[in-house]
């Protein structure tokens, strides 16, 4: 009779003697390195800490003391036995890590605002990071307020300061929404306007003031756009990108260029040192040549929480990358998460963090395998290192892309292969740029030379920066660039490229990766008919939801869906029928049923990016629905009102009415006059949604002539409505109505002055109808499509 794991013993006790044998090699591995046991043992109590503090420490006390035990009672415990010491240390770094991160997540937590939140407060706050512009109008930045973190948002046209900018506010304090819990705001702070009283003084004051110089050197002598980007990939400041250029980077899996992400950082750092290799430097001048780019890079790029994470993964990366012995690699890795998690234990949530610590991770385990396999297959050494780490950072942070944002960019592996020798020159160039940037405080003659430097330096790197936003550009314009799913998929196909790269019989497991993937990607990716549907330029599409209102604007992927009808119009068929997988902004444009109805089935069943809330605070079955499920799902809610300008790609809709008055002026109002009135704006042309705003609203407003316009109120009686109509002087009109309502609508007096508009076109007599701006500036209309 055979040993179970003798040669020709059956088949499961031969493997399960394999596991045995591979346990008893992981422990004695672990035993062998101590230090790495201790460290990993704390990050897994960091990691625990936050959620349940004080039951995880009790737990892992016991456990640990539970351990002990059993040694002392095996006889195997004893102070000098190596084992035994590595037992204890172990678990009291497990305890301890999960005190600290309770006590520690406790700490950032803790607040002295409650007594202020719902009250008007006049704040002193200092601008904490760079402020980022709204789509919705104003600003929004980080601020400290009383020592404690609260998101300012700013609603006029009030230039955003810089970082350190000392600002009086004054404003309604409210607790924090879903993006300041995110950003880890204790409150939000919503002001009209705001006062500059100064600037931090001290090291951080300094910081400010070399940032500043670095950013206008950076700015000179390029397009606003590729300045944008510029600045974006040195400073991981995306503010100054173009809505349009930044949803590019997006739908191309390129906008970690454009971020403080762990993998520009990494990427940087790599390209890095092959030209140090390249220079013939040794391992410590390249290792140290490296961390000093980087430690330079952290502070530069504003020394927030997610740039600081950037660069201890970025630097743990590099040292593992360049310590050859795999003990090291993962012992900086655990170092990484362990400095990270202790500044802030609720990193581990944050998208950004898993996305660091897993692409950092593949860099660490498969980008070693892939770079010699490419090598074998003749890539020169430098272009296989690039390709493999690349190619391990991409397939494996798409699962962490699609669970976080609910889609995939198909294309951004050959996209970030392709950008990968562009990143090196622009970070090199805009470092020295910033570098020569900061003597123009020196004044005179200097500064003039200085701005002669820049300008050249700028005129370098646009050219590699032309290339990214070229490659860019045609990435995300690709046909099914973007694939909208959830994560399952996603990590099945980057499973299976991951267990066929990392195989040695790649010939042969190839095919069957790709029938997978295709399987996959038939299953998830939007059908040939929703393809077709989606139109190649600007539409606005009159939908036909009967006695109600919901228009539909596209341009191109890029969706805006103003009102949803009733609730059991069929909105949901109707938007899929229009290729509409995915809304960008929904508005409800006031409080009405046959508006606001259909709304939150809309946000319950679709990915909606935003909502502009026409409600003006009052509160019906259809506004309430919508709410609950904007909570239920993330969704942004912003509370519309005047002057706002909302950018969805090439679309812009400004929002003329209604303006902010306090809720008792207007409670008993009739909610059609406080509806939503919207300018939008693209590709040339102009069009006017007003909802249920007729004349006694419009005759006040600054209105500009409009190729397109609904008309009011489902073509209710107007009396005011030729002078409006004098001042628009529409092509198109288009009237959501619907058939045999009760109502009378559209009254013969309002078809009598749209009598001079050239196309007038109904819902009730030709269902939904869908107006494309074609290339030579004219309409083509389809009813009934």
């Amino acid at each position: 009779m055979r040993a179970p794991g003798a040669p020709g013993a059956p088949g499961p006790a031969r493997a399960a003697a394999d596991l045995v044998r591979r346990l008893d090699a992981l422990r004695t591995g672990l035993l062998a390195r101590p230090p790495h046991c201790v460290v990993f043992a704390a990050v897994a109590g960091l990691l625990c800490g936050p959620w349940v503090p004080w039951l995880a420490t009790g737990v892992a006390g016991g456990l640990a003391a539970a351990v002990v035990l059993a040694q002392v009672r095996a006889g195997r415990w004893t102070p000098a036995s190596g084992a035994s010491a590595v037992t204890l240390a172990v678990s009291l770094a497990l305890v301890a890590g999960v005190a600290v991160g309770g006590l520690r997540t406790a700490a950032l937590e803790r607040s002295r605002l409650g007594p202020d939140l719902g009250h008007v407060v006049t704040a002193r706050v200092t601008v904490q990071e760079a402020p980022r512009r709204s789509r919705f109008g104003g600003w929004s930045a980080l601020v400290a307020w009383r020592g404690e973190p609260v998101l300012l948002r700013v609603a006029g046209a009030t230039e955003p300061p810089g970082v350190g900018a000392i600002l009086d506010a004054k404003g309604g304090l409210r607790p924090p929404g879903e993006f300041a819990r995110i950003r880890r705001a204790h409150a939000e702070l919503r002001a009209a306007d705001v006062a500059m009283v100064g600037r931090r003084d001290g090291p951080l004051g300094s910081l400010d003031r070399i940032r500043e110089r670095a950013e206008a050197a950076l700015d000179r002598g390029l397009p606003p756009a590729t300045a944008g980007l510029f600045r974006g990939m040195v400073l991981g400041q995306d503010d100054a990108l173009p809505d349009a250029t930044r949803d590019e980077f997006r739908a191309a899996g390129l906008s970690h260029l454009v971020a403080a992400s762990g993998t520009n950082v990494v990427l940087l750092a790599a390209l890095a040192t092959g030209l140090g290799t390249a220079l013939g430097l040794g391992l410590t001048a390249r290792l140290w040549l490296v961390l000093s780019l980087i430690a330079v890079y952290v502070p530069l790029a504003g020394g927030g929480a997610s740039i600081q994470r950037a660069g201890v993964m970025g630097a743990a990366a590099v040292a593992a990358g360049l310590v050859g012995r795999p003990a090291s690699r993962w012992y900086a890795l655990g170092l990484a998460a362990l400095v990270t998690l202790t500044l802030d234990p609720r990193a581990a949530a944050e998208p950004g963090w898993q996305l660091s610590f897993v692409a950092v991770l593949a860099l660490l385990v498969v980008a070693p395998g892939w770079r010699r396999r490419l090598e074998r297959h003749g890539l020169p050494r430098g272009l296989a290192e690039v390709v493999a780490m690349t190619a391990a950072a991409t397939v494996a942070t798409a699962p962490l892309v699609a669970a976080h944002f609910g889609e995939t960019s198909v294309v951004g592996l050959p996209a970030n292969v392709l950008a990968a020798p562009a990143v090196a020159p622009v970070m090199w160039v805009g470092l020295v740029v910033a570098a020569v940037g900061q003597f123009a405080a020196l004044g005179g003659v200097v500064t003039a030379a200085v701005g002669v430097a820049a300008d050249g330096l700028g005129a370098l790197a646009g050219f590699p920066l032309g290339y990214l936003r070229w490659i860019a550009a045609t990435a995300a314009g690709a046909p099914g660039s973007v694939v909208r799913s959830g994560p399952w998929p996603v990590l099945l196909v980057a499973g299976a490229v991951l267990l066929v790269a990392g195989s040695g019989r790649v010939r042969r497991a190839a095919p069957a990766a790709v029938a997978v993937g295709a399987a996959l990607w038939l299953a998830f990716a939007p059908s040939p008919a929703a393809r077709a549907q989606r139109p190649a330029g600007l539409r606005v599409t009159f939908l036909d939801v009967g006695q109600g209102d919901a228009t539909l604007v596209q341009d191109g992927d890029r969706a805006v869906l103003v009102d949803a009808g009733l609730a059991d119009a069929g909105i949901l068929g109707l938007l899929r029928r229009a290729g509409v997988e995915r809304l960008d902004l929904l508005v409800a444009t006031h409080a009405s049923a046959d508006h606001d109805g259909g709304a939150a089935a809309v946000v319950s069943s679709l990915p909606v990016g935003a909502i502009l809330d026409g409600g003006d605070g009052r509160s019906t079955p259809g506004l309430d629905a919508l709410a609950a499920a904007a909570r239920v799902r993330g969704v942004r809610v912003v509370a519309a009102r005047a002057g706002q300008v909302l950018r969805v790609g090439g679309l812009t809709l400004r929002v003329l009415w209604p303006r902010p008055e306090p809720a008792a002026v207007h409670s008993g109002e009739d909610p059609n006059g406080r509806a939503v009135v919207l300018e939008l704006e693209a590709r040339g042309a102009r069009a006017l949604l007003a909802a249920d705003a007729e004349s006694d609203v419009l005759g006040r407003l600054d209105l500009r002539p409009v190729e397109v316009m609904k008309v009011s109120h489902h073509g209710s009686a107007d009396p005011g409505l030729p002078r409006v109509l004098d001042r628009l002087r529409p092509r198109i009109a288009g009237i959501e109505v619907g058939a045999g309502n009760t109502y009378g609508h559209p009254a013969p007096s309002t078809l009598a002055a749209l009598a001079g508009v050239p196309v007038v076109v109904r819902t009730d007599r030709d269902g939904t109808v869908r107006l494309d701006r074609t290339a030579d500036g004219t309409w083509e209309v389809r009813a009934n499509s």
